[in-house]
């Protein structure tokens, strides 16, 4: 976990009742990704948020998925507060990397203009396993258990506005 007392701290967050937090993830680079989502999890487990999780094959898939469940869920009692998107780019020898990162960024972007509410980038964009291992509880903190940390934050933010 982040030694940064700002992510870590969660005490004093006020959630509206039935806070609900949907987890958009990647099948591929699925055993870290795993690792963000169980960080995600445990987060909002703590603080007995309802959560579900759903499987995109890639990165490039995740904002195309969370608008059009959002689209489908916007007017359902059980419509999310936030979206969580996990992924894990990892760089090759092409200039695939480039543009897969700049897709889904934009497209993580776009969403947080467009829909009205948060949703958080959780993806990684790495150049091999340590940064990984140094980002899914080493030296910069898990990066799955600050996602949904944030996730928080931004639900009881946009709560105020109301």
């Amino acid at each position: 976990m982040s030694t940064d007392s700002n992510l870590t701290n969660t005490t004093g967050i006020l959630l509206p009742p039935g806070a609900c937090v949907v987890i958009v993830r990647t099948e591929w680079n699925a055993a870290t990704v795993d690792k963000l989502e169980a960080g995600c999890k445990k987060i909002l487990e703590d603080h007995q948020v309802q959560h579900m999780s759903i499987t995109v094959p890639g990165a490039f898939e995740l904002p195309f998925t969370i608008k059009k469940y959002w689209e489908q869920h916007k007017y359902k009692d059980d419509k999310p507060c936030v979206f969580i998107a996990l992924g894990c780019v990892l760089r090759g020898d092409t200039p695939h990397f480039e543009y897969v990162c700049q897709a889904v960024t934009d497209g993580i972007l776009q969403l947080n203009l467009t829909i009205p509410v948060p949703t958080i980038f959780g993806v990684l964009t790495v150049d091999n396993q340590e940064q990984i291992d140094e980002r899914t509880g080493g030296k910069h903190g898990h990066k799955g258990e600050e996602a949904a940390i944030t996730a928080l934050k931004m639900i009881a933010l946009v709560n105020t506005f109301k």
